[in-house]
């Protein structure tokens, strides 16, 4: 099990490499002012899919992440 401190160095990582520097700390900055619950979160974003969906749609981006880079 990673410590706190190595999953927010993780995180940060994958921010900067997906967002680039100013839109990972735009990112961190939104996140700390609006409140967020991420279970919430969670069951909105994959209402009204199965479990099959989320995959195939899984599986669809990893196939494209796989081309690209």
């Amino acid at each position: 099990m990673l410590t706190n401190a190595e999953i927010k160095k993780k995180g940060l990582k994958v921010l900067i490499e997906n967002l680039g520097d100013i839109e990972a700390e735009k990112f961190i900055r939104l996140m700390r002012q609006d409140p967020f619950d991420y279970t919430t979160w969670q069951d909105a974003l994959w209402e009204n899919k199965s479990v099959r969906q989320v995959s195939e749609e899984a599986m669809k981006y990893r196939r494209k992440d796989d081309k690209e880079g």
